[in-house]
Parts: C-alpha cells; structure tokens; sequence
C-alpha cells in the first residue's frame, strides 16, 4: 500500500478550500434572495424552508411541539390513561394523529387489543439477530430488524401483483398497524439479548402496548411502566422536518413501503445530532460525576460547563433547531421526576445543570436557544430504574418516533403525495447567479 492516497490529497486540496470560500460567501451574501428563500437557508439545511405537509404535528418555536393542536401538557390531561396511572397511553397520541380527533377510552383499549393481535415476530427475524456479533449497537440491531420485517410488507406484495393507486392507503395502513405492533417486541429482543444474557421473556397481551414493551424488557415495576407509556408519548413525532420523520416521508415518496421506509428513518434517528444524543446526555453527566467524585455543587457544574465549551465541544441535550424555549417534553419529565424520584442524584444534578447552562451559554451570544430539549432528561429517568444501558436508549426513542412518522406516511399515501425531488445547484451556480443578480439591478 502506498505511503501517500493521492485521490484524497487531492480531494482535501479541493474540498477544503472551498469549505472556507463557502463560509465567506454566506457571510456576505447570506440574504440573496434565490426564489422566495436566500442562499444562507440553502447552505443550512434548509432550515425554517417550508417544503412539506405534515399533519400529524406542528413544532412552534415558542410554544413547542403540538399534535393536531394541542399541546403537551394538554394532552398530559386529555388522552386517556390506564387504570391506576397519570400518564397517558400511547395508543391515544396514535389515535389522536391518525384520525385528528381526540380518542376515547374505547378507542384507545381498540387500538391496543389490535397491536397485540398484530404483534407476532417472524422467526428469521430473530434469527437474523442471532446472527449479528453482541457489540453491535443496538441502533444498527434495531434498524436491521426492520428490514428483515420487510418479508411480511402487504404493500409490497400488492404493489407486486399489481393495484389501483387509490388502494395504496389501504395496504398500507395493514402495514403500519403490523409494524408498530411488532416494534416493542424486536426492541425487546435487543435488549434482553445484548445486555441479559439472551434470557427472553415473552409478551403479556393483557397488557397495554407501553406496558407490554416495559414486561418483555425486564421491568415490571409499576412506576416503570408509567414511565414508559410517558416516554413513548411525548417522543411519538416532532413535525415534518426532522431527520427521522423526514427520511422515513423521503423513502416512502418513492412508494417504498413503511418497512423500509422507517428503517431507513432509524439509521437517520441514530445520528448524534439527533436520536443519538440521548446517549451523549447520560455519559456527559456520568464523567461530570467522576471528575468532581460525586454531585457537583451549582459552582463546578459551571466550571465543567464552561471547560466543557473552551474545548470546543457542546453541552449535550441543550438547544434545538427550532425551539426558542425549554422543551415542553423535558418539561414533562421534569415533572415526573419530580413526582416519582425526587431525592434521586442524578435528576438533582440535572436540575442543577438547567440552572447553570442557560445563562451561560446565553452570556456567548451566538446561541439562539439556550434551554434544554428532550435528551436532556430522559436518560436519568431511565437509569433511576436500573436501566442503566444507555446504548440502548436511542431504540427506546425509535419505537416512540414509529407512532408518528408511521401515522403521517399512511396519510402521504391516502392523500397521494408526489415524489419528493427538489432541485439541487452547484456552489459555481450560486455564485454566478448572485453576480448575474448584481449586474440585472446595476444595469
């Protein structure tokens, strides 16, 4: 092998150069206008672009995330919950995207006996699992498991056999219903291979769906399944835009079914810039707790945090793309820690850590959000009940997202929504286009 890659010095003598000619070019014509957006959003990942429907969610910058209108601690209230519990079912946030409307206990207890009649795994599915090395992440495990699911798509098959495009809601919907069935069971699977020493458990259909998930994992302490049934409702769909929810509708545009569709979703939910950053989270509080031998005070945490940012790095669970305030979900389980494991350490030091970060990261200037998201609370709950695997967390959040990313996919069939294909420039064509603009309004 030679000692020098010549395509990659060569690469590198292209590509970063342009990296720094970009960065200017955005920082002195970052408002062109180039249709009804501007160069800047272009380079941005099209942030703040309307480019999709989505009705399933809709995420305000000041009021948070809102299914079908209503917001998170309404819903906290509405939804209907099961017996001896506070916190609502999953099922009902299901309900309430699919069908617009808010569910009754009927419809939720419907819904719930029909995921566990759907619920059962093929067996080369867990074959397939068998067959992967223990360290895989779970992530990989999950995302894989749901492409070996493909086999029992009724789209596919009658997409195959050929059908009227007026049907495609139709087997999609059978499709939808399965998969999300089967999801807890796979997730479970994962779990209880990789971290229980393959000791199995099997599904109670007596159980409610977030129940039955928290059963088969190994918990069946009741605050636990509480726990749950909050946890796989308040992640259920954060509108359109995200990585997730966009790819599973990018992939679905091609008519793929929801089998590949939100498999391909999941390898975007794993990213750590989105789902992953759960993980990210737990350990950064974990090495917070072993730099200082225990709980920080409110002044170490700031030194931490401020050491955490001098060395370029980010303070993991704190900002988001589109959010101008805390994020209403961690606001929720804010409460529920609050509510349940009060005296518990790691939920003090969060708490002290959203005394500390805000302000400091508000004294920096360039950051437009400096309040806490999602991934900021959720794993402290999750270890509070022994489940101290954090690798595993990211699956917990995809068995959530399938509520909503599936529900909107079934909708894009019934309403018949095209491909997605934007179109794409060169940065040589940007520029161009902007010196083309400047000579039009000289001349």
């Amino acid at each position: 092998m030679p000692d020098t890659d010549i395509l990659k010095e060569r690469f590198a003598k292209k590509a970063l150069p342009m990296a720094l000619e970009i960065k200017e070019l955005i920082k002195e014509h970052g408002d062109h206008v180039l249709g009804t957006y501007t160069l800047e959003q272009v380079y941005a990942g099209m942030k703040g672009m309307i480019g999709m429907v989505t009705e399933t969610s809709k995420l305000d910058p000041e009021e948070g995330i809102r299914f079908r209108g209503y917001s998170i601690p309404e819903l906290t209230v509405k939804l209907p919950k099961a017996k001896g519990g506070n916190e609502p079912l999953p099922e009902g946030i299901f309900y309430l995207m699919l069908i617009g409307e808010l569910p009754t206990e009927e419809d939720v207890i419907y819904v719930s006996n029909a995921w566990a009649r759907r619920s059962n795994v093929p067996k080369h599915v867990f074959d397939m699992l068998d067959a992967l090395p223990l360290s895989t992440h779970p992530m990989t495990q999950f995302s894989a498991a749901v492409l070996a699911l493909q086999t029992e798509s009724l789209f596919a098959a009658a997409y195959r056999k050929g059908m009227s495009k007026k049907d495609y809601w139709d087997a999609m919907y059978e499709d939808v219903m399965n998969l999300i069935a089967r999801l807890p069971r796979i997730a479970a699977y994962i779990y209880r291979r990789v971290y229980k020493k393959g000791e199995h458990i099997e599904p109670d259909s007596k159980l409610d769906w977030a129940a039955n998930f928290a059963h088969m994992l190994g918990y069946d302490n009741f605050d636990f399944k509480r726990l749950m049934r909050l946890y796989l409702t308040i992640h259920a769909d954060h509108e359109g835009g995200n990585v997730s929810a966009h790819t599973t509708h990018l992939v679905g545009s091609a008519l793929s079914d929801s089998y590949y569709s939100f498999a391909a979703g999941m390898c975007g939910l794993a990213g750590p810039l989105h789902g992953l950053a759960n993980q990210e989270v737990v350990r950064w509080i974990l090495d917070l707790k072993e730099h200082f031998g225990g709980v920080p005070t409110k002044l170490q945490i700031e030194e931490y945090v401020k050491k955490t940012l001098s060395e370029g790095k980010v303070v993991p669970g704190y900002g988001h793309a589109v959010l101008r305030k805390t994020d209403p979900r961690y606001t929720a389980q804010q409460e529920f820690a609050m509510k349940y494991m009060p005296e518990d350490e790691n939920f003090k030091i969060v708490q002290m850590v959203y005394e500390v970060v805000p302000p400091i990261l508000s004294s920096i200037g360039k950051i437009k959000n400096p309040w806490p998201n999602v991934d900021a609370h959720s794993g402290v709950l999750l270890i509070h009940y022994g489940m101290v695997e954090y690798d595993f967390y990211t699956v917990l959040f995809g068995v959530s997202r399938s509520l909503g990313v599936l529900s909107s996919m079934l909708w894009d069939r019934a309403l018949g929504s095209p491909l997605e294909r934007p179109g794409s420039v060169t940065t040589e064509w940007i520029k161009k286009k902007i010196k083309a603009d400047a000579n039009l309004s000289n001349g």
